[in-house]
């Protein structure tokens, strides 16, 4: 069974020397321990046989609330991990007073993005080469 939990930094401890290898190699251990002591930011880890299997997070802004990540471990995909860690973030996110949560990802993220429609969010807008100078990021909303 996995169980979704409020990450701290003892979770970060446990993951921070295989970010880069088993899960996503965008998010350095450096900018992720900065995330988990910014006041403004919130992360939940999914646990399994207490082993985290993923993580991800929101920002809180003035106006909004932006996903900043949702990422499985690599050799957990595609077992709903996923799907748990977004539905968490939006309750999270509803529970700030903020009308809105929205999020950016990659346009050949497919898997992504049919998961953040099935959610109920809507794309509103593109940022141009955002990834790596070369692909596009579609911006997506979601109201509550």
């Amino acid at each position: 069974m996995i169980e979704i939990e409020e990450m701290d930094l003892s979770h970060f401890e446990k993951i921070k020397d295989c970010l880069q290898t088993e899960f996503d190699d965008f998010w350095t251990e450096s900018i992720l321990k900065s995330e988990l002591e910014n006041e403004n930011s919130k992360y939940v880890v999914a646990i399994e046989n207490q082993n985290i299997v993923g993580f991800a997070g929101i920002i809180i802004l003035p106006d909004d609330v932006e996903i900043t990540n949702i990422v499985t471990k690599k050799s957990e995909r595609k077992k709903g991990i996923g799907n748990l860690l977004l539905d968490k973030l939006i309750n999270m996110a509803s529970k700030t007073g903020r009308s809105n949560i929205s999020l950016e990802v990659n346009e050949n993220n497919i898997i992504a993005i049919n998961l953040y429609k099935k959610f109920g969010f809507e794309t509103v807008g593109r940022r141009k080469k955002y990834y790596n100078q070369k692909e596009d990021a579609i911006i997506m909303t979601k109201n509550f």
